[in-house]
């Protein structure tokens, strides 16, 4: 009898027995298009915690076995997140940095920041680099697992089709506030302000990971007392006092806080697109005229 069940076990297809690669990500939006390119075959592990701040984290053991268990790391990049690029070190997994990938669109920080000239890595925030990834993520997966390769690039063209019906209906949204100007807590939102032709004029810490100092508190002050800005908006990560402080006296409105990480939003495949719709949403509560 066992001669039997073994010789028939043998004849069974291959992806009958195929493991899922076991993926790791590091923030909310490139695990939402993992989860999507992966679907029903697996979940990959998302690092990030909510409210985290993805620029500073420290890795907990658990999460420290994930990576060490994992079959492949996909992730912004060092740029980003530099407490995960430590952490690579300590594990064989492959590692997909998709800043770093071929195709992916970059652009530096404005002349408006302490990093002016070096590349922006909050690169998820134009939909063209989100679509790219999709493909990468799914190229990634079919090398590790390439009984489930055409799963996962059909996965990817759906992925696509929904991220470019969200772009179409934030460029709607926004065509209206294209010309008003307004202030964010730091310079994470460049590229989406780029791609949807909006006018973001200042933000309040001109670095990734930096406090403003006094000279650019009191300019920004003036700045907003002078009628310039329409609106400032806060961040769900960051104490907003500093930011009301330096509005005080302005004609400005306080918007509400923004979330470009997505850390406060619940985890999965739609996390991508209710980011960037929550961020446009924001925008155009406070600013439309």
């Amino acid at each position: 009898m066992r001669y039997i069940i073994t010789s028939i076990l043998a004849t069974l297809p291959l992806t009958a027995f195929a493991e899922v690669p076991s993926v790791v990500t590091d923030i909310p939006p490139v695990h939402a298009l993992v989860a999507q390119v992966m679907g029903n075959l697996g979940s990959p592990v998302l690092l990030l915690e909510k409210g985290a701040d993805e620029h500073d984290f420290q890795l907990r053991p658990s999460q420290m076995q994930s990576l060490s268990d994992a079959d492949a790391v996909i992730w912004v990049g060092p740029a980003l997140t530099p407490w995960l690029d430590r952490a690579l070190r300590e594990t064989a997994a492959t590692s997909l940095p998709l800043l770093d990938a071929q195709g992916t669109q970059l652009q530096p920080f404005g002349d408006d920041s302490d990093e002016a000239g070096t590349t922006d890595p909050h690169a998820w925030m134009n939909p063209t680099n989100a679509q790219h990834w999709t493909d990468l993520i799914a190229a990634e997966l079919a090398q590790l697992d390439p009984e489930n390769a055409a799963t996962y690039r059909a996965n990817a063209t759906a992925a696509k089709t929904k991220i470019a019906a969200m772009d179409g209906a934030i460029a709607a949204e926004l065509a209206p506030i294209k010309s008003r100007p307004f202030v964010t807590f730091h310079a994470a939102y460049g590229y989406f302000t780029a791609h949807y032709g909006l006018t973001q004029a200042a933000s309040l810490a001109l670095g990734d990971a930096t406090t403003p100092g006094a000279a650019r508190l009191a300019a920004l002050q003036s700045d907003l007392q002078s009628g310039r800005y329409i609106c400032a908006f806060p961040e769900i990560q960051h104490d907003p006092a500093l930011l009301t402080q330096v509005m005080q006296g302005s004609p400005a409105k306080l918007g509400q806080p923004l979330d470009p990480v997505g850390s406060s939003l619940p985890p999965g495949p739609d996390a991508y697109t209710a980011l960037m719709q929550t961020i446009a949403t924001t925008l155009h509560s406070c600013l439309q005229p």
